[in-house]
């Protein structure tokens, strides 16, 4: 195999591998970027077992062929080569040649025959939705999926497709993020749950452009994400998705409309008084036209007035800051909306169109605050 590429194209296209590359494996070969030289493309390939992509890279053909190298040391060597053309060349042994103006680096590499292929997927079940919705969604929900591996239903997310409405939940026990947008097509309806760490790279690759698009092809058991020469392939997870419905209450005592910044930073300067390690909330007393925002740790004590438009009754509730500022850091709206039932009823922040939901539970202050 012989080729020549760009420095900047070629660490590009390692970049967009790595993120399926574990940093150890029982499997030393999942260790390993496959390089592979067919017609006219050179394709970068990985594969953890659990998420596999594939990306092609310009360059100029030389000699086809195909070797698996060790990820890390090929990305390091990449990364601090000059900017100018690279090299690459193997022999029969496996042995890789890389070169760049002066530079030269002879590693070993393996026979890529025990890496493992990536399934062939059915493309008949699939939308096409924008990079920048995608990305956009994955941002606004990923963040309250758990990471307790002994709930696997909780580290992914529901996909949900309904003609037109493509609709995203996550939850954690604590608190549900949902986030629902309107496709330029109909399709057939279909539910999915989808890794979180699955969508986390995904969301790292994604450029965000309005005007390019991606393809999401699914299968019982698969996901399959196609845009900018990248393939992503992840298992789903398997299993049923919680009924949140019966979670999704309308009925409120008290609503809230409040300027989404001036709450974020009073969130955030009350947090300066807790340590990590203390579950300490925040208290928030609604009156009249006026929030009043509390908290008081081994450091110290802090209280805060905000205005607020109030519908509805005064309420006295405590809240996990951080989930309270995980929800309105994905909120592009200048104002939200509360809606808040009792002390003891999770709290809803959305839009009059239910676009966005974010339900949180309270924290019972009493007893927490003592």
């Amino acid at each position: 195999m012989k080729i020549i590429c760009k420095k900047t194209d070629l660490l590009n296209g390692v970049n967009i591998v790595l993120k399926a590359v574990p940093a150890k494996s029982t499997m030393p070969i999942l260790e390993c970027i496959v390089i592979e030289v067919k017609g006219d493309f050179v394709k970068l390939i990985s594969n953890d077992m659990e998420l596999a992509i594939e990306t092609l890279v310009m360059g100029d053909i030389l000699q086809e062929g195909t070797i698996a190298i060790n990820a890390k040391v090929f990305s390091e060597i990449i990364r601090k080569l000059p900017d100018n053309d690279v090299t690459i060349e193997t022999d029969d042994n496996y042995s890789c040649l890389i070169t760049c103006e002066k530079a030269k680096f002879n590693i070993s590499g393996k026979s890529n025959e025990e890496f493992p292929s990536i399934p062939s997927i059915e493309r008949d079940k699939s939308i096409v939705i924008s990079q920048f919705s995608l990305k956009e969604i994955i941002r606004q929900t990923v963040f309250s999926i758990s990471d307790n591996e002994s709930n696997k239903i909780m580290t992914g997310e529901l996909f949900e497709i309904n003609q037109d409405e493509f609709k995203v939940v996550s939850l954690d026990g604590h608190r549900i993020s949902i986030r629902k947008i309107k496709l330029k097509e109909s399709y057939d309806s279909l539910k999915v749950i989808v890794p979180g760490k699955t969508l986390n790279e995904i969301s790292k690759i994604l450029s965000g452009e309005m005007n390019e698009d991606v393809k999401i092809f699914f299968t019982n058991k698969h996901i399959v994400f196609e845009f900018n020469d990248t393939m992503v392939l992840s298992r789903l997870i398997e299993g049923e998705y919680y009924k949140i419905n019966q979670m999704l209450s309308s009925d409120y005592e008290t609503k809230i409309t409040i300027n989404k910044k001036e709450f974020l930073s009073c969130i955030d300067r009350a947090t300066l008084l807790i340590k990590e390690s203390e579950k300490k909330p925040i208290i928030i007393n609604i009156t009249d036209d006026t929030m009043e925002l509390k908290i008081n740790s081994a450091i110290g004590s802090m209280n805060e007035e905000v205005d607020i438009v109030k519908e509805g009754k005064d309420i006295l509730i405590g809240f996990n800051p951080k989930f309270l500022m995980d929800a309105l850091r994905v909120i592009d709206e200048e104002e939200v909306d509360i809606y808040l039932f009792n002390p003891k009823a999770p709290c809803f922040i959305k839009d009059k169109e239910e676009n966005y939901i974010y339900l949180i539970l309270p924290i019972n202050f009493n007893t927490s605050a003592n």
